[in-house]
């Protein structure tokens, strides 16, 4: 598929609770027997997941045509994955194929490297582009960009001023993927770039990296202890190191999916991590030199305990920001590495269970003696001190240790040969807020809302291999899937996922061929309070005066005077409402609401 690329700009419009029911009754596996709870139980859960497996069916579907999306697309032009969106500047910037696009300035790549990508067997109509993978703030007039280039990945400096690049091209290693098909992220974090890619041009070669004008790349070692096959998804900071009464550093933590190094059985088993490491290492002295020295990383768990069926893979993760880290959400959505299963599912964690494991975890150990599947086991001897793979803090600076340079060999050489933890980090409630059957979810965005009642709602988005968008919120331990939006015309994976600062303003997702501009919410959609309310939406509430069904958030509407309840209950409507598609029969004091349709079966 031949196609021209760019770097497109676009102008802002403006500046868990889950039940299962069956008949399977399955013994409690211990968390160290991951690997057969997987495989041994696999074949009866493919059967009674198919047959009874739970799902959160949207109320209302909307078709491409029915709602109100704007869509930015450039003709013979693909692969607008890589968004950025400036609230300052009310600008969307969005990364696509081969060329920097504002005024027309290319950013292709010369024939010399072009030529020398074919040579080593690459497509020239696909693989031997420049993809841009990195678009990240520098400053407050700076962007920083990074393309494939021909599988030699290099990075540039674009001015927001002119809207051209200052011609300072660096090598892109480590910073940016060479293959555009591979798993990649990044994040600017002051100023630095932090990346989870691919060093080499064969892609054998993971690494996590830090990369800034005024140091050296720090990076991790390379071995399959550390990263092994990793497909990652996510990476963000989380400021732990504001106003710590500790001294603690802020952490980066990075998400993915890699073949586990615990367990070896007839195929390879798929693991889900996360890894941190702290914004102050500076790597070790004489070991770990340029290394890091605070690499640690955990299983990731998302599973059905009851089932003991686990959702291995992770395809994209949200954190949700709090003004205090502690209070932070993260949220990821998850299928199995065997795809037949049909489900997906969304995991939320709390940040404080994050910070406990990787500052009270139990370290695991290669095992001395061979078992059938286990080969890591719990290291049960000393640990050194000061702990391996902790941040510098305030207890160090006391024992004249103030940077990871003055770390002792002893605990480099421990975090060198123990980088992975045995606790694992746990969801809430111990399972999936969110499972859905025959839908595979690629994409999360995560918004806090507060409704009328004045309880505050995380409303969860989801994009999915369809083109399709869920809107879904957890209420009293139940699911509540508000609606389906066909958001792209084709039939394709929806590949990034942005909300905008502003509550219930707009979504923005990206695909292979172009970016949709969405509403969070479609409230007008409803043509009746019965309907406004039973969509249970916390953007939305029906107003009397104006019989209408508003979104809360870009209305002047007195609030008192709105008619909204999650819980659905339609009776708080005026009476004699009427709907459409709904009947609603006074019975008792008390209004329920049936489909029309379906009293008509």
């Amino acid at each position: 598929m031949s196609s021209r690329g760019l770097l497109y700009q676009c102008v802002s419009a403006e500046p868990s609770s889950l039940s299962f029911r069956g008949n399977i009754t399955l013994q409690k596996i211990p968390e160290s027997n991951m690997a057969l709870s997987v495989l041994g139980v696999f074949l009866g859960l493919l059967l009674e997941v198919s047959t009874h497996g739970p799902s959160s069916v949207p109320r209302s579907s909307w078709r491409h045509d029915d709602v109100d999306l704007l869509e930015f697309w450039e003709p013979d032009v693909f692969n607008y994955t890589t968004l950025l969106l400036s609230a300052e500047r009310g600008v969307l910037y969005v990364g696509a194929r081969e060329a920097v696009y504002d005024n027309q300035l290319l950013w292709k790549v010369p024939e010399n490297d072009m030529s020398m990508c074919i040579l080593k067997g690459k497509s020239k109509e696909t693989d031997c582009r420049n993809y841009i993978r990195v678009l990240q703030v520098l400053d407050e007039d700076t962007l920083y960009v990074c393309g494939t280039h021909a599988f030699q990945p290099v990075c540039d400096y674009l001015s927001l001023q002119s809207f051209r690049l200052q011609d300072r091209a660096e090598d892109g290693r480590g910073k940016c993927s060479f293959d555009p098909a591979q798993s990649f992220t990044s994040v600017m974090v002051d100023g630095e770039l932090y990346s989870g890619t691919a060093y080499n041009f064969l892609g054998s070669e993971p690494i996590i990296s830090r990369s800034s004008l005024s140091q050296s790349l720090l990076r991790t070692e390379y071995s399959t202890s550390w990263l092994n096959e990793p497909s990652f998804v996510f990476a963000d900071v989380i400021r732990e190191g504001q106003n710590s009464p500790d001294g603690d550093d802020d952490k980066i933590y990075y998400f993915f999916t890699e073949v586990s190094v615990e367990y070896e059985f007839f195929g390879k088993l798929l693991i889900p991590r996360i890894a941190r490491v702290c914004k102050g290492d500076l790597g070790g002295q004489r070991t770990l030199q340029k290394k890091w020295t605070s690499f640690l990383k955990a299983k990731l768990v998302c599973s059905m305990p009851e089932l003991n069926f686990v959702f291995n893979v992770v395809h994209d993760m949200f954190i949700l920001k709090a003004p205090h880290w502690r209070d932070t959400v993260i949220y990821g959505v998850f299928t199995s590495q065997w795809g037949n299963v049909g489900l997906s599912a969304v995991c939320a964690y709390n940040m404080s269970s994050v910070h406990e494991v990787f500052t009270k975890g139990k370290y695991m150990q290669k095992a001395t003696v061979e078992q059938s599947h286990t080969k890591w086991v719990r290291f049960n001897g000393i640990t050194p001190s000061p702990r391996p793979g902790a941040c510098i803090s305030n207890l160090n600076r006391m024992q004249s240790i103030n940077s990871s340079l003055q770390l002792p060999d002893k605990t480099l050489q421990f975090v060198k040969d123990h980088p992975l933890l045995e606790d694992p980090v746990l969801p809430i409630g111990n399972g999936p807020r969110l499972v859905t059957k025959d839908i595979n979810y690629t994409q999360i965005a995560v918004q806090r809302v507060q409704a009328l009642d004045g309880n505050i709602h995380h409303v969860i988005f989801t994009g999915t291999d369809k083109g399709l968008l869920h809107k879904s919120l957890v209420l009293e331990g139940e699911v509540h899937t508000v609606e389906e939006i066909q958001l792209l015309k084709n039939t394709e994976p929806i590949k990034t996922l942005l909300l905008s600062s502003q509550v219930a303003r707009f979504l923005y997702a990206g695909s292979d061929s172009g970016v949709v501009q969405s509403p969070t919410a479609f409230c007008e959609k409803y043509p009746s309070c019965v309907d406004c309310v039973l969509a249970r939406d916390p953007y939305c509430a029906w107003d009397p005066r104006s019989a209408s069904c508003l979104n809360i958030f870009q209305h002047d509407a007195d609030p008192r005077k709105l008619i909204q309840s999650l819980k659905g209950d339609a009776g708080i409507c005026p009476t004699g409402v009427s709907c459409r598609n709904v009947i609603c029969i006074k019975f008792e004091l008390k209004w329920s609401c049936f489909s029309a349709w379906f009293l008509s079966v």
